[in-house]
């Protein structure tokens, strides 16, 4: 019944040491409460017949030590972990490399297409309740928002965070996908992937994003690539003497070299014209990446505490019925 039974607070057992005071006083009542008579021989009284009461006449005292015994284990908590459940994962790492260039402000997404894309990654995250996942945002340049976690909460809040205008203005294609790549290059898991989202073409930055796909391929990640924008031309919010006003600007997507990427990687490239379509970008790279890869066991903790409290109550309570019926002192 208690295989494998552990103790949450085990301290609590240096309570049983006030047994040893509470046996040296026992004895010293019983042997001064004991009376005497003198008699010219002790043979008779060795000859005569001893009672059921005199055998157990130690026995309240000894109730009371165990169940000064079963509250200690009640105190100390007592666990069982004897019950198991094997649970198949789908435990991947995962880094979202996003795009927050001031061109990801045009709105032919709702509300434009950082929110949009924001909004869909935060979504997908939620969904990936045993996968690491950590966030890169670049521009002109690239950092780590949030390194691999499994800390639902503070991803999503670092993602609430993100906007333009945080770092240098351009589109690092190279240094987004290097970075993230640095980010789990020392992870041991299973399978590693980079969901890379970008609306524009690699202008600026240090890595090129060949290059970059090159080493992802070394360290075996893979990466899908979306490209973000309606085909043609997109509104895109200016600021003029008469406020901020829509003008529609070409939209210009490298598709040939983020299909490289996706392929060198052993990817796959994506093309994200709506928010509907970008939903679907994101359950479909979901459902690539259901490949259960390892099992893991969990010991499920279970409180014990309840017979120990019970047979401890029960024992104080038959101590005190024999104490005052079958042992009762008459003064």
């Amino acid at each position: 019944m208690f295989e494998g039974l552990t103790f949450k607070n085990p301290e609590f057992f240096y309570l049983l040491l006030v047994v040893v005071p509470m046996t040296v006083w026992y004895v010293f009542r019983q042997k001064r409460n004991t009376a005497s008579i003198r008699i010219s021989s002790t043979a008779p009284v060795f000859k005569a017949p001893r009672t059921i009461r005199h055998y157990l006449r130690h026995l309240v005292f000894l109730l009371q030590v165990l169940a000064l015994a079963a509250f200690t284990i009640v105190l100390a908590r007592p666990q069982s972990s004897s019950d198991f459940e094997n649970v198949t994962t789908e435990g991947i790492d995962i880094v979202i490399s996003l795009d927050i260039s001031t061109s990801m402000l045009a709105r032919d997404f709702s509300p434009d297409r950082l929110e949009a894309a924001k909004n869909v990654a935060m979504e997908f995250i939620s969904g990936r309740q045993y996968d690491r996942i950590g966030l890169v945002v670049f521009a002109g340049e690239a950092f780590t928002q949030c390194p691999l976690t499994t800390d639902r909460a503070v991803l999503l809040n670092l993602f609430k965070d993100i906007k333009t205008g945080m770092i240098q203005d351009g589109t690092a294609i190279g240094n987004g996908l290097a970075t993230s790549v640095a980010r789990m290059k020392d992870s041991d898991a299973i399978s590693r992937v980079v969901i890379l989202l970008t609306d524009g073409e690699n202008n600026s930055g240090e890595i090129a994003p060949l290059t970059a796909a090159e080493i992802a391929r070394t360290f075996g990640i893979r990466v899908y690539t979306i490209g973000v924008g309606t085909v043609g031309t997109a509104p895109y919010p200016v600021q003029t003497p008469y406020g901020t006003q829509l003008r529609d600007i070409e939209v210009k997507i490298d598709e040939e070299m983020l299909q490289q990427i996706s392929s060198i990687t052993d990817g796959k490239y994506f093309r994200a014209t709506s928010n509907t379509k970008l939903q679907e970008i994101y359950d479909e790279i979901d459902q690539l990446e259901k490949s259960k890869i390892e099992v893991r066991e969990f010991s499920r903790q279970s409180e014990e505490f309840l017979p120990f409290a019970l047979a401890g109550i029960l024992l104080l309570v038959t101590s005190l019925l024999l104490r005052t019926t079958v042992f009762r002192s008459i003064p």
